[in-house]
């Protein structure tokens, strides 16, 4: 791909368990705004896609790492992270020292529950705030009505990072269920 073409590749975040919003047939989270917004941006020639991180169940930063570098990221690419798939996007950025053209997180998380040591082992890192100084653009979004954990998640990563933060009213955390649909204009709108 040429360096200066833009591309986009979008995290999806972990389920709860293993048969939940997992849709084998298509290999890809189907029950969120992602393959709505994948089909939007490659419509508009920007190259994008969804790696299906391995277990996401159960999320491990080496296993996804793994996955995740099997496609291409440069200086024009826009990273997409929802939820737990943000806080992997934000710890492989300050691992890799990667730059990008745009970063954009939606929900995201960094609160593991109680006694899930798992989750705590995935979502337990220092930000790394010179990430900020590697990519052009950094946009947020959250929502009014989303749960507490997730509004202090929120708060977190743009204490660290800065950027555009964008709340919404009702959507939730931003699932298709909480958002009355798979559209997402306002995302779209802040990519193109």
């Amino acid at each position: 791909m040429n360096q200066t073409q833009k591309n986009c590749l979008v995290v999806h975040g972990c389920p709860g368990d293993e048969e939940s919003l997992m849709d084998l047939s298509e290999r890809t989270y189907t029950k969120h705004w992602i393959p709505w917004i994948r089909r939007e941006l490659n419509a508009r020639g920007i190259h994008t896609q969804v790696p299906l991180l391995p277990e996401p169940w159960a999320p491990d930063y080496n296993k996804f790492k793994a996955e995740f570098e099997k496609y291409p990221v440069n200086e024009s690419t826009i990273l997409i992270g929802h939820s737990c798939g943000g806080a992997f996007l934000v710890r492989w950025l300050g691992d890799t020292k990667q730059k990008i053209d745009t970063l954009i997180l939606v929900a995201p998380w960094k609160i593991s529950d109680e006694g899930d040591e798992a989750r705590d082992r995935y979502y337990t890192y220092p930000i790394d705030e010179s990430i900020k100084d590697r990519i052009g653009r950094i946009v947020m979004f959250t929502s009014d009505d989303e749960e507490e954990d997730g509004k202090k998640s929120v708060q977190i990563f743009h204490k660290a990072l800065g950027g555009k933060l964008i709340e919404l009213k009702g959507k939730g955390h931003f699932t298709s269920e909480s958002m009355g649909g798979e559209a997402f204009p306002e995302l779209l709108r802040e990519i193109v």
